[in-house]
């Protein structure tokens, strides 16, 4: 069965690795995978992640990141822009998560960045998933 959808299969795994309380999870690499998990590591979701190579496309390792309680710091990701319905915006249309409290990941001519910076910078792109 082919992959038709690599991002929402990440952001499934991410999803459900917090809900089983893993404290890292490897998926098979890609550079989008690795710029969404930069993106990840700088907002403070994620503690680290690091690229294992292997013989064929490389594993990327995702480590998570939990609060006192235990419970993880990812409350809700969910995909925006789907292989059957692409979703762009322009700057001044990126969305605002949980009024600031969340994030948006958007791939843009300039790279896969949060919404906060793609406002600073004034460039749109494609709204990839959202973060809470």
């Amino acid at each position: 069965m082919a992959m038709t959808d690599p991002i929402a299969d990440l952001l499934t795994r991410i999803r459900n690795a917090g809900m089983a309380k893993h404290s890292k999870l490897d998926i098979p690499s890609s550079n989008v995978k690795v710029a969404i998990a930069e993106v990840l590591k700088d907002l403070g979701y994620i503690k680290n992640f690091k690229v294992v190579s292997d013989d064929l496309q490389g594993v990327l390792r995702v480590y998570l990141k939990y609060d006192e309680q235990s419970k993880p710091v990812i409350h809700e990701i969910t995909r925006i822009s789907k292989p059957g319905r692409r979703v762009y915006v322009n700057h001044a249309n990126i969305p605002r998560v949980k009024n600031g409290l969340g994030a948006a990941i958007l791939s843009t001519s300039k790279g896969v960045m949060d919404d906060v910076t793609a406002r600073e910078a004034a460039i749109g792109g494609e709204v990839l998933c959202t973060i809470w």
